[in-house]
Order: structure tokens, then C-alpha cells, then sequence
């Protein structure tokens, strides 16, 4: 295969931990040939998609970039866009570019009208069975209402990642006010509130989903002593661990809706029996799976699984156009 990624700078990446890397080195391995591009190396002529590239090889010390060359994003057998958060006006221009070049006939992965549709944050709406009690608003009042009711609750923006601004809130906290003028910009961003999930200190728990299927394993990410949050980025210890029954009917319910959205490579968190959100960008946690579980009796590899998934993907597209 032909397989482009669109990502953030390269020199940003952490190779011993990045999933983007994991990817494409088991990608790398089986021979198909791989290129990088930046986010803002999509564009358009007229009406056309267009996309510059580098190609892309991996070294023995660290990778070597060759050429730069425009493209139609359809002369690659995939499209892989792994670029982070935060979901700004740019992220959503790249994804109506993306959009158009699928219609010309491009393979993105993630399709860029669900990653558009399906806000990390918002999108646990869609499984109220799954979800804590939770509050969208930029009300203040509002959110006083509902932490009076749950009396212990996390606030956090809409387009944030990596645990950045996530703040938790009790009755007696002496910083209430503060923090919702500040999270809210004085009543004018929205932002969600979530009932506090007191099994955090077990883990958040992310759920890797290929495809509509999810790894048998969930990377619990454990916060530090003092932390409420669990994310990697914020200081979290992350523990391999199998899926229990409450995460597999979690998982497999929500999986079959992505599959069918064309979210192909999705991350999951779980905290405890609730879904808190659903990552559609640029999910990660492979590399700390694959590593911890390599020795044990069921080894998981999620960026083989995720490769294999994109080869079957890709031959029964050849076989539906040879049919056709």
C-alpha cells in the first residue's frame, strides 16, 4: 500500500511513545511505502484536492525524509489523519478539505465528516445508558445548580486533550467562582460538567477501537498521588489490563456505531462503568500495550491489528471495484 499521514511536525513526536510512529513502523515492516504531510499541506486548485508529501523511511538511528511532491490524495491507498487537538477553525477547514477529497475519490482515515460530527466531548450524549450525569452550558448559575445536586464534579472544555484544563469541583471549594469564569470565559464558551467518578484511582481506562472492534486490552491510566486526572500528558501511570464485561458491552455497543460513521481508529475512556469520552482525532496508547503485553500469554500488538485492519480494508475495495 500507498499510505499517506497528515500529522503534526515530526521533530514534535516522541518516537519511544508516539502512536503515529507505532503505526507507521508496522507499516514500514510489511514493505508498503509511506509519506508524511503537515496539515496545512492540503489544499485545493480550483476545485480539486491536492496534497504535497514527503516519503518517509525509518533508519537505524531515526527516519530520512526524501523529496517533496504534490499529489492527489486518491493516488494513495490511504489517508491516515492522525494531527492533535485542539479542534480549531483550522482542524475543521482541513476536515471540509479532506471531505473533498474523499469525494474525489481519497480513503481517509478517519472519515473527516465524523471526525467533524463526532466532538470528543459532546459525542457521550449518544450513549446516555453509558454515561455519568453530565451538563453542556456556559452557564454559570447552571453548573452551580448541578454541583449543588452531585456536590463533587469535573468541568472541562469541549476541544481540550491531554487533561488540559480539566478541573474538579466540590461544595467547599474556595476557588469555585474563579474557576468557572475562567473555564467559561465569563459565560461565554461552553463547557461540559460531569458528575466526579471516584473510580479514576483505578484508572481511565482507553479503549483502542479498529474498525468497530476493540483490543482486548484498556491502558488504565493511573493519576499521580494528588491528581484527579488520569492522562498520560498529566503526570498518569498507564497499566495494561484486559477488558472487564461492563467495558466490552461498552465498547462493542459504541464500536458498532463508529464502524458504521467511518470512525476506522477510535479511543475510548472509561472510567469505573461510564463512558466520559470518545477520541476521534488522534487516539493513542498503543506503544504502552503492545510493550507491557508482549510476554504475556495473549499478546496484543494494536498497530498490527490496526494495519491488518487497513489491508483488509483496502483488498475488499479492489475486490467491490474489479466487481463492479
Amino acid at each position: 500500500m500507498k499510505i499517506v499521514f497528515i500529522l503534526d511536525p515530526l521533530d514534535h513526536l516522541k518516537s519511544e511513545k508516539d502512536t503515529s510512529l507505532a503505526i507507521m513502523r508496522e507499516a514500514a515492516s510489511r514493505g508498503h511505502e509511506l509519506f508524511v504531510s503537515m496539515q496545512h499541506e492540503l489544499f485545493l486548485r480550483g476545485d480539486i484536492a491536492r496534497i504535497t508529501a514527503k516519503k518517509f523511511a525509518f533508519t537505524a538511528q531515526s527516519y530520512s525524509l526524501e523529496g517533496i511532491n504534490e499529489y492527489a490524495p486518491a493516488e494513495f491507498d490511504a489517508a491516515i489523519m492522525r494531527k492533535d487537538p485542539p479542534f480549531d477553525n483550522e482542524y475543521l477547514y482541513s476536515t471540509y478539505l479532506l471531505e473533498i477529497a474523499e469525494n474525489q475519490g481519497a480513503r481517509i482515515y478517519n472519515k473527516p465528516g465524523a471526525i467533524r460530527g463526532w466532538n470528543e466531548k459532546l459525542s457521550v450524549t449518544r450513549f446516555p445508558q453509558f454515561a455519568p450525569e453530565f451538563l453542556v452550558t456556559a452557564n454559570n448559575n447552571l453548573i452551580r445548580e448541578f454541583l449543588a445536586t452531585h456536590q463533587d464534579i469535573v468541568v472541562k472544555p469541549l476541544d481540550g486533550m491531554g487533561g488540559h484544563s480539566i478541573f474538579r469541583l466540590g461544595l467547599s471549594d474556595p476557588n469555585i467562582s474563579v474557576i468557572l469564569e475562567t473555564i467559561t470565559q465569563f459565560g461565554s464558551r461552553t463547557i461540559m460538567a460531569q458528575r466526579y467518578l471516584p473510580a479514576i484511582l483505578q484508572g481511565d481506562k482507553r479503549i483502542i477501537v479498529i474498525d468497530g472492534v476493540p483490543l482486548p486490552y484498556a491502558l488504565a491510566r493511573i493519576p499521580m498521588a494528588g491528581e484527579t486526572r488520569g492522562n498520560l500528558a498529566a503526570g498518569g501511570t498507564g497499566i495494561a489490563q484486559l477488558l472487564s464485561e461492563r467495558d466490552m458491552e461498552i465498547a462493542t455497543t459504541v464500536g458498532k456505531m463508529l464502524k458504521e460513521e467511518g470512525l476506522f481508529l477510535v479511543g475510548l475512556d472509561v472510567i469505573g462503568d461510564h463512558l466520559t469520552e470518545i477520541n476521534v482525532t488522534s487516539p493513542t496508547g498503543m506503544v504502552e500495550i503492545a510493550k507491557q503485553t508482549q510476554h504475556l500469554a495473549l499478546p496484543c500488538n494494536p498497530a498490527g491489528v490496526m494495519i491488518d485492519a487497513l489491508e483488509r480494508n483496502t483488498a475488499q475495495r479492489l475486490i467491490q471495484h474489479v466487481a463492479y
